[in-house]
């Protein structure tokens, strides 16, 4: 028998899909308002819709839904693309990292909109712990949960896995071109904005693992002994030699590895300590932090 023929308002206009023997009628303009609300795809949309009967709330859950099983599929994928981003509010400044799977999505304004979404509310709220901030208000549902969605819009693991706040009487954020590396510091005194850049811009470049030599663990003490020893045995030198060897070499290990005893990258006849005290005697550091996506 020859097919009825559609009659126009059923010409690209309405989805008609069969579901436990009930017919569902979706229009093309419900679709479009529930891609434009959640960013995702025309045919998740559809489908999403289908399957609430049409309640335009119910289909967001099961879009939700699906961004948490996708969440689960891809909590083993390694996500090492994405952004760094710092900022300054008065005595304090914050990082954050969001990562991706791709470079792809990293650059993508959805993305790059989100994360500064997740930079100003840090700075807004001033949350205690990456856990506290993932629990805050965002887009009308937890952190935590947007990070869920955003993961199922994307089709890629999407993570903050970065949280880092620095208080001074002198704050300075510094930005890596790229968005790959970011760090902030703080000083004890006020007024010292170009010299906390400097450092901020040292810590970007060179990666120190503690503000000085009484912030390196034992362990990593330890085994830089340790491979000292096992360097001066391998060189010919007397066994009882080789532990004061390697205490001469661990001090070089402080001046490459701490950020108060490096080198000043602008002026390598100064450390980091001695710069701080040629702007200002009782000059130094409150702390710092560095992010970087490569880690």
């Amino acid at each position: 028998r020859p097919r009825p023929r559609k009659t126009p308002d059923q010409v690209n206009t309405n989805y008609f899909i069969s579901i436990d023997m009930e017919t569902v009628k979706i229009s093309a303009s419900e679709v479009n308002a529930l891609r434009k609300q959640t960013g995702a795809g025309m045919m998740d949309c559809k489908k999403a819709l289908v399957e609430a009967g049409g309640d335009a709330q119910k289909a967001v859950e099961i879009l939700r839904k699906k961004g948490q099983k996708v969440a689960a599929n891809r909590s083993d994928r390694e996500a090492s693309e994405g952004m760094t981003l710092a900022s300054v509010s008065g005595k304090k400044a914050i990082i954050i990292a969001l990562n991706c799977e791709t470079d792809f999505v990293a650059k993508n304004d959805d993305f790059t909109g989100f994360t500064k979404g997740i930079l100003d509310l840090a700075m807004e709220k001033n949350p205690a712990t990456k856990d506290e901030l993932l629990g805050l208000p965002f887009n009308g549902m937890t952190l935590n949960e947007a990070i869920t969605e955003l993961t199922g819009k994307t089709g890629e693991k999407v993570e903050l896995s970065a949280y880092e706040v620095v208080n001074g009487e002198t704050v300075v954020a510094y930005n890596h071109p790229g968005n790959n590396v970011a760090s902030i510091v703080g000083l004890t005194k006020a007024g010292h904005d170009e010299a906390a850049k400097d450092v901020a811009m040292q810590v970007a470049a060179m990666a120190p693992i503690a503000l000085n030599r009484d912030g390196v663990d034992a362990d990593t003490i330890a085994k830089e002994i340790e491979i000292g020893k096992e360097q001066a045995i391998k060189e010919g030198k007397p066994a009882d030699m080789a532990e004061k060897i390697a205490v001469g070499r661990l001090n070089k290990f402080f001046k490459e590895n701490t950020l108060m005893e490096q080198a000043y990258i602008k002026e390598n006849k100064m450390n980091i300590d001695e710069f701080l005290k040629s702007q200002d005697p009782e000059l130094t550091i409150t702390d710092y932090k560095r992010v970087s996506l490569a880690n």
